[in-house]
């Protein structure tokens, strides 16, 4: 009688949290009162912070980079991290084309959504996500990848987040030559506006697309060598008894223990159409472009007055907005804070310089190319991929078959290098 008395106090004992586990507690908490804050500023800046906070947590959660994804595929012949894009992309698509329809019900008749992620395509897209596609292998994470990086305390994210930054000032230089004689003649091709069945055809034709992309992965990882598909999955244990162990396994599931791939681009696949829904589809290219000119403008550089940003839409048509409070910055930031308290919560937060200095240059002009790459295709993975094909632009497509050439071609340089 007295051993399980014993036993039952003990299992009340109060629990002690890792130190980085009440860190997270802190900036989760400080975090939440900055919402409050940006809410202050505009109305729809909490929600946006909240979100692009969701997107940094899932992110280090699932371990989801497009690098990573197109890396895998071509190095190691597996698919898994593909595979959740595809889920996260049928999932915004159906959302955004409900979205879209509110707001133009006829497309036949030339108009577009508001805030859809629906870009010219031609010469600069298939440039611009080629050479993405190799700065992201090179660099080791694309733009939103090395944003939940720098959020787990990875030094050469942060040099990556530099170089991209510093490339899209580069490539504002550059962009009247680029706007007038390029940009300017490329159409925006919606698939609503173009399909004689509307809407209906082109949700269709994008989840054709998006089925045979992931049976595309099968048939790769069969020609690899590998099993394919998701590991099997262990027998599950039996249930925790008593509610704080029940308790605490639900929080081992979610903030320690990674999610699947699938997981990830699900929810990715949610939170990008709930900030669409709150204000404008998921992109972080328009907050690096302001961080971009901001620092050219200080340093008293600045290109001038850059021609077309209002008529392009997408993360461009962001990347002049003033003052410091706004939508990409609710999102961009929110999604290394989010990261941070993911990575404090499941211990996995710590600062971490590469073993070989060369890393650092490599990292540097992997950033460079992705941020002169996603100027000029008007965004980045996120921005140009992830939200363009939920949009139903073909310029997604596009981009999105230059970034696999891209990250082949930096797959093969990748293992050049020593």
């Amino acid at each position: 009688m007295t051993t399980g008395t014993n036993v039952r106090a003990s299992s009340w004992a109060p629990m002690r949290l890792p130190a980085q586990s009440i860190a997270g507690g802190v900036v989760l908490v400080a975090a939440l009162a900055f919402s409050r804050v940006a809410g202050t500023a505009g109305a729809v800046l909490a929600p946006l912070w909240l979100l692009g906070m969701l997107a940094g947590f899932t992110l280090q959660r699932s371990r989801f980079c497009f690098a990573s994804a197109f890396r895998d595929f071509f190095l190691f012949g597996q698919s898994r991290i593909l595979n959740g894009i595809l889920v996260g992309l049928a999932i915004s698509t159906a959302g955004f084309a409900l979205l879209m329809f509110r707001q133009v019900p006829f497309p036949q008749f030339g108009a577009l959504p508001n805030e859809a992620h629906i870009l010219p395509v031609g010469l600069s897209t298939v440039f611009g996500g080629v050479l993405f596609g190799i700065g992201m292998v090179l660099a080791g994470g694309c733009s939103s990848g090395s944003l939940y990086r720098v959020g787990e305390g990875y030094v050469a994210s942060a040099v990556a987040v530099v170089g991209m930054v510093v490339g899209l000032g580069l490539l504002a230089f550059q962009w009247n030559w680029w706007w007038d004689g390029v940009i300017s003649n490329e159409p925006k091709l919606w698939l609503p506006g173009r399909l004689p069945g509307g809407y209906g055809a082109a949700v269709a034709l994008t989840f054709a697309g998006i089925a045979g992309a992931f049976v595309l992965g099968l048939w790769w990882e069969t020609r690899q060598g590998f099993g394919g598909g998701l590991p099997a999955r262990a027998a599950d244990a039996e249930a925790p008894a008593g509610v704080r162990a029940r308790l605490g396994a639900l929080w081992r599931r979610v903030f320690v223990d990674g999610w699947s791939p699938v997981m990830g681009g699900a929810v990715l696949g949610v939170t990008g159409l709930l900030m669409y829904l709150a204000a404008q589809p998921f992109g972080v290219t328009g907050e690096l472009s302001r961080w971009a000119q901001g620092s050219t403008r200080a340093l008293d550089l600045g290109p001038g007055v850059l021609k077309g940003l209002d008529a392009i839409g997408g993360c461009a048509a962001r990347a002049g907005e003033g003052g410091v409070l706004t939508g990409t910055f609710a999102i961009t930031v929110g999604v290394i804070v989010g990261s941070l308290i993911a990575a404090l919560f499941s211990g996995e937060f710590k600062l971490r310089f590469p073993p070989h200095k060369r890393r650092y240059a490599q990292a540097l002009v992997g950033g460079l190319a992705m941020g002169y790459a996603s100027g000029l295709a008007i965004g980045c993975t996120i921005g140009a991929f992830f939200s363009s094909i939920p949009s139903l632009s073909v310029s997604g497509w596009v981009f999105g078959a230059s970034l696999a050439g891209g990250a082949w071609i930096g797959v093969r340089i990748l293992e050049r290098i020593p």
